[in-house]
């Protein structure tokens, strides 16, 4: 393999030549970067170049190694960060104007780690404003294409990083997801990704003057997206590293005990009121069967108020957003934004006062009911959105829009609201009348394991393939 082919290597292939010494992490990086510079004036997925920087780091970590220095597990390896967090000397602009020269006085506990595994940051990549949108767009730096096209959104609110990981930009890419903001870029583009269960990976912003909403302190969370699900292995552990300034952290291995085989999956096709789509239902039966050939015992289940939870959930992060943000996004968020939040409201009624308070606290109730669930199926797994994803500026399109956006999504964030893990894999390519797409699936799994939607993406993209390959193919 040339040097000028580095980027095509996931992240497991790449690093075990930067830690075996086969190349230096200089040549790894330098070749990420021109990646970066041919594909991403088109993308438009990193906002921020820090190819000088990185370059800097790569060569201090080739003389480190030349000079007796062990190598991290992450050697080496080109990563680029969500443009909401924060890392020392750029600014959390959080797509917002306004933002613009918020500079952060030091890096967030998810740098430092990967900074301490060896990764290199290359660039940081673009989100919506507020973060808060599936599609990613915002009057700061404008729109994130998705590499597949035109014809589809590259998701939100991590749509950067998406297409970055997707289009060869960097092996990793950092995002965060409070409502799936790492499943629907991971859908749109054909990534993989894990959302962490609540206490996962340590988070917190040292440029942020006040504390964060208790709703959005239970829900968000930070995460990967990748090209490969054996990446996840690779990368979660040095990942979810203890940091004291995220107090609540559970610091958990990133592996639990080896389950009683065969692992019962629990199967469900249930989207409610909205229609599935053919292609959804193909991606299912690939995932259910791929599933099975491995030795997973898979069941059909119906999966117990998870309707009544998504929008317990939702209307709930609603109030408390209406409550605590309300002010600034009519203030600093764009006519377009202010449009989408008007929709947010009217689908999602925002909970206010004591009803705010007995909806917050129906969580457990709703967490119990999964955990005992999740007892006796320990992985589950589901549609994402029960339809292909959506074009370009569907959320900004009335009632419509937001109702197939995000309304439809409620496999999504009711598993942040119960602070679940669940991770998406692609498991169909769709040819559709606009172009082809990948199609994902959701695994929900149990508290803590993390590990164990990983394996299963595994075995889904076993049978299935990177979805980075065919995507490669058309782009050259």
């Amino acid at each position: 393999m040339t040097k000028t082919e580095l980027w095509r290597l996931d992240a497991t292939e790449l690093t075990s030549r930067t830690i075996a010494g086969d190349i230096t992490a200089e040549t790894a990086i330098s070749d990420a970067i021109a990646r970066m510079d041919a594909v991403n004036p088109r993308l438009n997925a990193v906002v921020e170049s820090l190819a000088e920087d990185a370059l800097e780091r790569a060569r201090a970590l080739d003389r480190a190694r030349a000079g007796g220095a062990g190598p991290g597990p992450l050697h080496g390896l080109p990563v680029t960060i969500k443009i909401n967090v924060d890392q020392a000397g750029h600014a959390t602009s959080n797509g917002v104007p306004a933002l613009k020269n918020l500079i952060a006085p030091a890096d967030a506990p998810v740098v430092e780690n990967l900074q301490r595994a060896g990764a290199v940051v290359i660039g940081r990549t673009n989100t919506p404003e507020f973060s808060f949108r599936a599609d990613t767009d915002n009057p700061l730096y404008g729109r994130t294409r998705n590499p597949w096209g035109d014809h589809v959104s590259p998701g939100g609110s991590s749509g950067g990083a998406g297409a970055a990981v997707m289009a060869g930009i960097g092996a990793l890419g950092h995002g965060n997801d409070i409502g799936g903001s790492l499943r629907f870029p991971a859908a749109a583009n054909g990534a993989v990704t894990v959302k962490p269960g609540l206490g996962r990976v340590p988070a917190w912003n040292p440029s942020q003057t006040a504390e964060r909403g208790m709703l959005a302190q239970a829900m968000s969370v930070q995460g990967l997206l990748a090209r490969s699900a054996r990446d996840l292995h690779l990368s979660m552990p040095s990942f979810i590293a203890p940091d004291a300034r995220d107090p609540f952290h559970v610091p958990l291995p990133w592996r639990g005990a080896r389950p009683d085989a065969p692992v019962r999956v629990g199967f469900t096709r249930e989207t409610w009121e909205f229609e599935l789509h053919p292609e959804v239902s193909l991606a299912l039966d690939t995932a259910r069967d791929a599933l099975s050939d491995a030795g997973y015992e898979v069941v059909e289940v119906e999966p117990p108020q998870l309707r009544e939870a998504a929008l317990t959930g939702y209307r709930a992060l609603m109030g408390e957003m209406k409550a605590l943000m309300g002010e600034d996004l009519r203030k600093f968020g764009s006519p377009t934004l202010n449009a989408i939040f008007d929709e947010y409201y009217a689908r999602f009624p925002p909970y206010d006062g004591d009803e705010l308070l007995r909806m917050m606290a129906l969580r457990s109730h709703f967490a119990r009911v999964w955990s005992l669930f999740l007892e006796e199926y320990p992985l589950v797994l589901t549609p994402f959105l029960p339809q292909p994803f959506f074009r370009p500026d569907r959320d900004a399109e009335g009632a419509e829009g937001v109702r197939e956006a995000l309304g439809s999504a409620l496999w999504s964030y009711s598993m942040n609201f119960m602070g679940l893990p669940a991770a998406n894999v692609p498991a169909r390519l769709a040819e559709l009348a606009g172009g082809p797409q990948p199609v994902a699936v959701q695994i929900v799994a149990r508290r803590w394991r993390e590990d164990l939607a990983v394996d299963a993406c595994i075995a889904i993209e076993d049978r299935v393939g990177r979805m980075c390959d065919a995507l490669w193919a058309r782009m050259g």
